[in-house]
């Protein structure tokens, strides 16, 4: 049972903050590290995983540094989002390599075990060059596995990976996590996160925004009013009548054109909005959410 530690982390690359004074404690089982693109996820799993050093603050594996100490990776899987250019090898070699880089006793066993485990025994004898993106996604992580570690990091693992291939890593994760190893898998897809991980950390713009239970932190997300742009043929008769209405949190009307309202209860407003747009002679033209994107939603636990 292992247990990783961020302590008021920060990395910089000169003037950019990547990752601005994270704390989280990673334990065993499945854990989500959401956020949209660019929030320093990768920043924070290469700090994790000992490849990068903190600028300030720190990160342990079970109470021992992992900067600096190589002892470590023997205790950490790594799968990195980006591609290593092994394109020359076969699937077996880049695998039975990461186990003798390991120094393990048997690395043949060991490599057609992991490959046995991530289901690409068959086509291990091919180059890498040949393998689709899912493959790859595939040989990385039975690369990440041969040494059997106690801690398993993925970096976007589900990138390029085919509803199949999807649905196996996703029960390959979950039976990990089941069997104690601390998994931590980072996406910024809601919907990924949400069928393996129960628990989630969500990071934007390099700083922590929240964590705890999916559950709990998707009512958070999705408790926020919504925003629309209504666009017709006559805004301030329609922003005068939504004013009204029960399920109407806020009207304001666009200096460009157009009346942005917020929403407490979509279902309501959308039944309501054609019949009082008819009942008042008005003309919808255009019925446009405006904070459906993740980044929308993330800026929002960073504010809530």
């Amino acid at each position: 049972m292992s247990v990783l530690e961020v302590a008021n982390a920060s990395r910089w690359f000169g003037n950019v903050v990547a990752v601005n004074d994270v704390s989280m404690q990673i334990g065993p089982g499945v854990t989500g590290l959401l956020g949209p693109n660019g929030a320093g996820k990768t920043t924070l799993i290469a700090m994790m995983a000992g490849f990068l050093a903190p600028s300030a603050g720190m990160v342990t594996l079970d109470g021992a540094p992992v900067w600096n100490n190589v002892s470590i990776y023997r205790a950490i899987g790594l799968v990195p989002e980006r591609e290593a250019s092994f394109g020359y090898l076969s699937g077996r070699q880049f695998v039975r390599a990461n186990a003798e880089l390991h120094k393990l006793p048997s690395p043949g066993e060991a490599a057609e075990r992991a490959l046995g485990i991530v289901e690409m025994g068959e086509p291990a004898g091919r180059l890498i060059s040949t393998y689709s993106k899912g493959m790859r996604q595939r040989i990385k992580l039975a690369a990440a596995l041969v040494h059997d570690p106690a801690v398993l990091l993925l970096d976007e693992p589900f990138n390029g990976v085919d509803p199949r291939q999807r649905m196996h890593l996703m029960e390959l994760l979950t039976r990990m996590g089941s069997e104690g190893r601390t998994v931590l898998f980072s996406s910024h897809i809601l919907e990924e996160v949400e069928q393996i991980a129960r628990h989630i950390e969500v990071v934007v713009s390099g700083r922590h925004a929240a964590s705890g239970d999916f559950g709990a932190i998707r009512r958070l997300m999705t408790d926020r009013p919504n925003v629309y742009l209504l666009r017709t043929s006559d805004d301030r008769k329609l922003a005068a009548v939504l004013m009204a209405g029960e399920s109407v949190a806020g009207v304001r009307l666009e200096p460009r054109g157009g009346v942005q309202v917020q929403v407490t209860d979509f279902g309501t407003f959308a039944v309501a909005l054609p019949r009082l747009a008819k009942e008042h002679g008005i003309t919808l033209r255009e019925v446009t959410p405006t904070d459906e994107s993740l980044e929308s939603v993330f800026a929002y636990l960073v504010s809530a």
